[in-house]
């Protein structure tokens, strides 16, 4: 059964529905080379934060995604017996993944140029990651001057200028990442989000289509379609096409029944659809899920008024 809100019922959470753009969720994904560059298939992979602890593996490609997280630091452990241990830092942010990769045998072969410009993509990223856009801009710019074919330079590039919102040099910068690796689904990804920040809505479907089919192409996991779809339902749901958006969150849902972020705006599309009962139990579920998440409060303060609306 469908119901409809009242103008006056409407009222009462108009404010939580649209209190924010919704953006990607909190993901943390990348890839596990050995010494040769080779993939690392079946590395185990820890992800460890104050908010949830995760734990996955890579796939045949040594790739590996986790979907769902709260923003924050976390600390990323891969192990693959015999080929060795490795740990970095990461600090997850909604709207923009996180990327951890890792070369079991980080010298192997290198020369000291090599080693050289190695060091200073690494440090690149780290800035990147403590929010020093500035800084990694800097940093990224001078490995692109000696690494000219480096489409991972160029995507983190357009990442840093997505953080300060600049986005003509977002956008070259991706553009560039996907001329140099056109079929890595990220760098499309990252369009998307910049096109949608800027309400060109079809331009971000667009992209978000091609990041979806590049996904399935090359061996993604499930995480990774979750997060795939849960985006294209971000775009919809800022387009204000609100039952194209519902498709989509609830085919995330069922994707990756851990990811709150999609509970979440599963239960704000289908209020904005005036379904009530769809709408109580997705925000039910994503309390379950995320219970500290920040827009928690603003969920437990309306479920009382939304239940008080179901048909008895």
């Amino acid at each position: 059964m469908r119901t409809h809100l009242s103008r006056g019922a409407l009222a009462l959470v108009v404010a939580l529905v649209f209190s924010a753009p919704a953006f990607a969720q909190g993901i943390v994904k990348g890839k596990v080379v050995d010494g040769s560059n080779q993939p690392v298939a079946d590395a185990k992979v820890t992800i460890s934060g104050a908010a949830r602890n995760a734990e996955t593996k890579t796939n045949n490609k040594g790739e590996y995604v986790q979907v769902g997280l709260q923003s924050g630091p976390y600390t990323v452990t891969v192990t693959k017996d015999k080929v060795g241990t490795s740990t970095t830092k990461v600090t997850v942010s909604q709207g923009t993944p996180a990327e951890a990769n890792f070369t079991l045998s980080p010298t192997a072969g290198m020369s000291p140029e090599q080693k050289a410009v190695q060091e200073a993509a690494a440090s690149a990223i780290e800035s990147l990651r403590a929010g020093r856009d500035d800084e990694a801009i800097l940093k990224l710019n001078d490995v692109i001057g000696k690494l000219p074919n480096c489409a991972d330079c160029y995507y983190n590039l357009g990442i840093a200028y997505t953080h300060k919102q600049q986005w003509p040099e977002a956008e070259t910068a991706l553009k560039k990442s996907i001329e140099l690796k056109p079929t890595s689904p990220d760098p499309y990804n990252g369009l998307a989000n910049v096109y949608n920040a800027q309400k060109k809505f079809d331009d971000a479907l667009a992209m978000n289509a091609k990041a979806t089919e590049l996904a399935g192409t090359t061996g993604g996991t499930g995480g990774g379609g979750a997060e795939a779809m849960y985006n294209q339902g971000v775009v919809l749901f800022n387009a204000g096409k609100y039952a194209d958006a519902k498709v989509q969150f609830d085919s995330a849902t069922k994707a990756d029944p851990n990811n709150a972020n999609a509970f979440y705006q599963l239960g704000m599309t289908s209020l904005n659809l005036g379904q009530i009962p769809e709408a109580v139990a997705a925000l039910e579920a994503f309390l379950k899920l995320a219970p500290m998440d920040p827009k928690a409060a603003q969920v437990q303060g309306s479920l009382p008024a939304l239940k008080q609306m179901l048909p008895k």
